[in-house]
């Protein structure tokens, strides 16, 4: 009897630790529930058009450094009646690897008018856009956005997410002086705080002293 109350207990523990984060990680939603979120690798909404491997909810998961330096931020955008909106955080490498195989499955164009009209998908991997290691899989990169808190719309920053193009890098002169000033600040904030941008995307940020330098993840998000 003891025995098979031994083995109960093993089994409960075990399963609780399977459920739960690697140490350093957290649900960004329990550090600061007010950041909103949109995964879209958890959809279809996104360059490839189907849900990535990996993400199975739609939550944020990030290291408890990011997570924390996140919070930071938003309370000093909620004054403005503005709030961070997170496209993508922590990803695994699971995931990483379904964009590899996706770029290499040339006739796969699905959203190609909307994500890369004017890129062959052939040069994707050639442009930087599609690599086999990914900052994100360290888990203190994220991909964002500003919200209005009254209205819940975007702030305009003159490309979409995750559009690959010049339009996306956070400098292009191609869109107006609004966008541009949104982007401006988007970074001024993000820099100000602790994180490094991707000088390709406008939505991209790192945290300079991330807790991670050279691990990649694996683990899925649920």
């Amino acid at each position: 009897m003891k025995k098979i109350a031994f083995g109960l207990l093993f089994l409960i523990s075990f399963v609780a630790s399977a459920q739960g984060l690697p140490k350093g990680f957290v649900y960004l939603s329990n550090i600061d529930a007010s950041i909103q979120k949109e995964l879209r690798y958890v959809s279809t909404n996104n360059f490839i058009g189907q849900p990535i491997n990996g993400y199975h909810k739609d939550l944020v998961i990030v290291t408890k450094e990011t997570a924390h330096a996140l919070k930071k931020i938003q309370q000093h955008l909620l004054k403005d009646n503005l709030s961070l909106k997170i496209f993508d955080a922590y990803r695994p490498q699971q995931a990483v690897d379904h964009f590899v195989k996706w770029a290499k499955e040339v006739n796969d164009t699905l959203r190609k008018r909307e994500y890369y009209p004017s890129v062959a998908k052939s040069d994707l991997f050639a442009q930087g856009y599609i690599a086999s290691k990914s900052g994100h899989t360290r888990g203190s990169t994220v991909d964002l956005t500003l919200v209005h808190v009254k209205t819940n719309q975007e702030v305009d920053m003159g490309s979409t997410y995750d559009f690959f193009g010049k339009a996306s890098h956070p400098f292009y002169k191609g869109i107006t002086k609004i966008q541009q000033k949104n982007r401006l600040f988007l970074r001024t904030v993000m820099l100000k705080n602790g994180f490094q941008p991707y000088e390709n995307e406008w939505w991209h940020f790192t945290l300079k002293k991330e807790p991670f330098p050279k691990t990649y993840f694996n683990f899925p998000i649920k």
